[in-house]
């Protein structure tokens, strides 16, 4: 199933190219990726098969790599040359062996385990549905000025949403894309403020701008409404209410249409660049790219993902995009020596591997740049699914935690959000927390126009509310058993990073 982070087990005039060296700071990786999987796998199926090729971005290696490709029986699907990233499909088995030797290749690897066209299979998802009795009896405790479901929207209240949008609902100028499933604008709740011209279908690697493209291909594929509903939901009157119901929001959808709602790096690469080069200001990354939840540096082909995908949010953090990103939903210390990862590659056969978060990477929220979200409950602690980890956590936000109880109607401790087909829904994770930092952040952006993504990076830091660590032995599920350690201070710690976010603050 895809692994959306809610639905674990959910302009400048040199190119931007770096290397991962000089970009992320990586050492020679000791052995990490083992055991193997993806040779083998491609070796018993002849089918056509997607690779990235990285390179440097001058003309002649451009020209020749791709010439170089087509002698190695491989066909370019699209080319973003100013990153020097090329999607290629093949039916070559030794493809990635025989195009890393070329000139000028910087990288180079399979971007999944499986043929092109994997089948998918059924995914029952975790999404609680707000049925019609329910929702008129939110709507019956909602108060004057607020929207009909509202009351059940304990999120606004916590990080002063409700209140900042009496002061500053946001820019219409300012735009957030949503990089998910897809997106349900005909939603009474995102219609108002969605942005066709800068929404896409990135699944094949090369944008798709057809009218209605990013739209869900069902009711199944609900994660991207729920997280832009919780954006920029409108206050009209009508349903719930977003964390910044002023601004826009785009959906750019990169999961595959089969139940499995993979997510796969030229997928995300088109989405990032599609974004720069539309003036999107933020994007929402409440996923994980497939098929690798970490992606170890030892691996030729895991290597060439991060390259490709980091070289893609590089470019759009230096042409004026703030990247957000979900932590994980795996209780996941990302500062530990060693975790196991027992569910890649997810597109075939998963093996159990032990891996160092320190080599082998979470993308693209432990890329350089973007801002690592951990999720928080009603009572405003950790909750108890969100990975976390000093030094890796930039900020948290509201993410729902079915065992901290708010004082709502419903008593549900999940988000409610909207869903496509005009309905509405609760779901948890730090993929809901996520949307809260990006919509933060984009009314920092309304505040503060010029601000870079650095600047905004730190305006969230510096305005988020940190509780510190907890004084008692973390249990997040109340079993008796301590679920995870919170290192650092009250500034700074591997629970919150530098704090909740505040989107009172942010406007004022």
């Amino acid at each position: 199933m895809a692994h959306l982070r809610s639905r674990r087990r959910l302009a400048l005039a040199v190119p931007v190219v770096l290397s991962l060296t000089a970009s992320l700071g990586f050492l020679p990786a000791a052995a990490q990726a083992a055991p193997r999987v993806e040779s083998a796998a491609q070796a018993a199926d002849a089918g056509t098969f997607a690779y990235l090729v990285n390179t440097k971005t001058d003309p002649y290696t451009i020209k020749s790599v791709k010439s170089a490709i087509n002698a190695a029986g491989g066909s370019v699907v699209v080319s973003y040359d100013r990153i020097g990233v090329i999607v290629v499909h093949s039916a070559n088995p030794d493809f990635a062996k025989e195009i890393r030797k070329v000139r000028g290749v910087q990288s180079a690897g399979a971007s999944r385990t499986s043929p092109v066209q994997a089948a998918g299979t059924t995914d029952e998802g975790a999404v609680q549905y707000l049925s019609k009795a329910e929702a008129a009896k939110v709507a019956k405790t909602s108060t004057a000025g607020e929207e009909p479901l509202e009351a059940d929207q304990w999120d606004l209240r916590a990080i002063g949403a409700d209140k900042a949008a009496q002061i500053d609902p946001g820019s219409k100028s300012v735009t957030v894309a949503v990089i998910d499933v897809g997106v349900d604008d005909t939603h009474p709740d995102i219609a108002p403020n969605f942005s066709p011209s800068q929404s896409a279908n990135c699944v094949s690697g090369k944008a798709d701008t057809t009218y209605g493209s990013w739209r869900p291909v069902d009711a199944d594929h609900y994660h991207g409404t729920h997280v832009a509903g919780e954006i920029a939901a409108a206050r009209n009157g009508i349903g719930v209410a977003g964390v910044a119901p002023g601004v826009k929001v785009a959906g750019i959808t990169v999961a595959q249409p089969d139940a499995n709602q993979l997510f796969f790096p030229e997928s995300v690469v088109c989405a990032f660049v599609f974004a720069a080069d539309h003036g999107v200001e933020i994007t929402n990354n409440s996923y994980y790219v497939d098929p690798w939840q970490y992606n170890c540096m030892d691996d030729p082909d895991q290597r060439a993902i991060v390259d490709a995908v980091n070289r893609a949010q590089l470019y759009a953090q230096h042409k004026g995009t703030l990247n957000v990103a979900a932590a994980g939903n795996s209780n996941n210390d990302l500062d530990s020596n060693a975790l196991v990862d027992a569910s890649s590659p997810d597109d075939s056969t998963p093996v159990t591997r032990t891996v160092d978060p320190h080599e082998c990477f979470d993308v693209p929220t432990q890329l350089p740049g973007v801002v690592t979200v951990s999720a928080t409950g009603v009572k405003g602690a950790k909750s108890y699914y969100s990975s976390y980890g000093d030094g890796v956590i930039d900020v948290a936000a509201p993410g729902g935690d079915k065992y901290q109880i708010p004082d709502t109607p419903s008593k549900n401790g999940r988000i409610l959000s909207t869903l496509p087909n005009n309905q509405y829904g609760y779901l948890q994770g730090t993929s809901m927390a996520t949307p809260h930092v990006a919509a933060v952040a984009a009314l920092l952006k309304s505040t503060h126009p010029w601000a870079t993504p650095a600047q905004l990076q730190a305006l969230l830091k510096a305005e988020a509310d940190n509780p510190g660590c907890p004084t008692d032995p973390y249990d997040g599920n109340g079993d008796g058993v301590v679920d995870a350690t919170c290192v650092g201070g009250k500034r700074i710690n591997g629970f919150y990073g530098f704090g909740i976010v505040n989107a009172l603050r942010a406007v004022k």
